[in-house]
């Protein structure tokens, strides 16, 4: 397996699924349908962070609710793709409208949908309860669940990694 932190010093732009990564996966029901997820708060941080430090940050998802959407505002994420049926295809326009390259992306995905875009990054990574197919093309599983601190854990790795952890920065709300 390529050792991932020679790649982290690259790392321009990160991406995520949003179920299973961003949360732990399970949907509790609300009596008109609606779905509840829960967030991690360590997460959302270092997200707000990474934005402020200039990187992008890029979900891709194929669910869509009026609480994820909410989410992302709250956090300040612009690039949001919703109820998306192809991830290749919102990824690869990105990567053209941005002119990226792949050794610039990491992209974390627990499951079988994120499987093809995860093929064309530079870094893929996956929560460390990511099905087995995942694991398989991550060359990073985080020690930390879906909704358990995994996005924080890789954001975190590449800030520290590029020398922009605990600076001033990291203090200022």
């Amino acid at each position: 397996m390529t050792n991932y932190k020679e790649k982290l010093s690259k790392i321009t732009t990160f991406m995520f699924d949003y179920d299973g990564v961003m949360t732990d996966g399970a949907l509790t029901l609300q009596h008109e349908g609606q779905p509840l997820r829960s967030a991690n708060v360590k997460d959302g941080y270092v997200l707000q962070l990474a934005i402020k430090l200039g990187y992008r940050i890029v979900i891709i998802s194929g669910g869509f609710s009026k609480s994820v959407q909410n989410r992302f505002g709250a956090l300040n994420i612009s690039d949001v793709f919703l109820g998306v049926e192809d991830k290749t295809v919102v990824f690869d326009d990105y990567v053209k409208k941005h002119n990226l390259q792949p050794e610039e992306i990491t992209y974390m995905g627990d499951d079988i949908p994120d499987y093809r875009v995860m093929k064309k990054v530079g870094l893929p990574v996956c929560p460390m309860d990511a099905v087995e197919e995942i694991k398989d093309i991550s060359l990073y599983i985080s020690d930390k669940g879906g909704g358990r601190g995994c996005v924080r854990d890789i954001i975190e790795q590449v800030l520290k990694v590029q020398g922009k952890w605990m600076t001033e920065e990291s203090f200022k709300w």
